[in-house]
């Protein structure tokens, strides 16, 4: 076995040694029920805690700057829209109802967003303004975007960087590894652990997002128009397969073979 390979090996053993098996959420109508195996001393709290830190002081600059906007039209609809998927994200995970649930629109051309852990939603106006974005394609972004905080999917990362620091180390000091062969195991480690783990939290998102939305009363199948909206805008992208997000053709086919399981909760939400 080459040194690169035992140092995937060791990191995967030194992972789950120091890791414990969770469920964050419920499967739901979409059926995600995949085990996630977190660092045991990083704790959900202080995820959390390091987090709103992080999201206050960026909510400060911001502020500062003059781009935080909490009065325009734009501001209120996102507000509006959050607070509809929000009340929906206890159906997958019940100790969200007592988050400090907190969103914010930044004036920015940036295609972007963002639900940290602790649920602290960014959301970016040239979305709305480039995309030119209906409420119900707003609501597919912040609902795949409450999903990954809802998955703590910022805390099972950490937890793999974790286990591939400390494999690193031990790996070094067992192998006798310089800094060439590491840095060369450090990227195997990457594009055949970390970056598939990523893509498929994506999809986890995807689903997670589109069951709310659904149950918020929101089209589910705006999902679909949102992406091609997305994949117009991002032509030029790295190949899916060195990217952290699928490919805008696999992410449609996995969410056009979900509606059906939500359009249910969408019928009954519109009553």
């Amino acid at each position: 076995m080459s040194k690169t390979l035992v140092l995937c090996a060791l990191s995967a053993s030194l992972l789950l040694a120091g890791c414990q098996s969770v469920n964050t959420t419920n499967g739901g109508a979409v059926g995600v029920e995949r085990t996630q195996y977190m660092f045991s001393m990083l704790s959900t709290s202080e995820v959390n805690q390091m987090y709103a830190q992080s999201y206050q002081q960026t909510i400060g600059e911001a502020s500062t700057k003059g781009v935080l906007d909490k009065s325009s039209n734009n501001a209120k609809r996102v507000q509006a829209i959050s607070n509809r998927l929000i009340a929906q994200a206890p159906v997958f995970r019940p100790d969200s109802a007592q988050w400090q649930w907190e969103v914010n629109l930044i004036k920015s051309d940036e295609l972007n967003a963002s639900c940290g852990p602790g649920g602290k939603i960014i959301f970016y106006s040239g979305l709305i303004d480039t995309l030119q974005l209906t409420d119900d394609e707003i609501a597919a972004i912040i609902g795949h975007e409450i999903a990954h905080a809802l998955r703590e999917h910022s805390r099972e990362a950490m937890s793999r960087a974790y286990g591939l620091e400390m494999a690193k180390q031990g790996a070094g000091a067992l192998l006798g590894l310089g800094q060439d062969s590491l840095a060369l195991a450090d990227t195997v480690a990457k594009y055949g652990m970390t970056l598939p783990n990523s893509r498929e939290n994506e999809n986890e998102a995807d689903l997670i997002g589109l069951e709310l939305a659904a149950r918020a009363g929101y089209n589910p199948n705006s999902a679909i128009t949102l992406w091609n909206k997305m994949s117009k805008a991002s032509e030029g992208a790295p190949p899916e397969f060195l990217s952290t997000h699928p490919a805008s053709a696999s992410r449609i086919a996995s969410l056009q073979a979900a509606i059906p399981k939500v359009m249910p909760l969408y019928n009954s939400a519109k009553k």
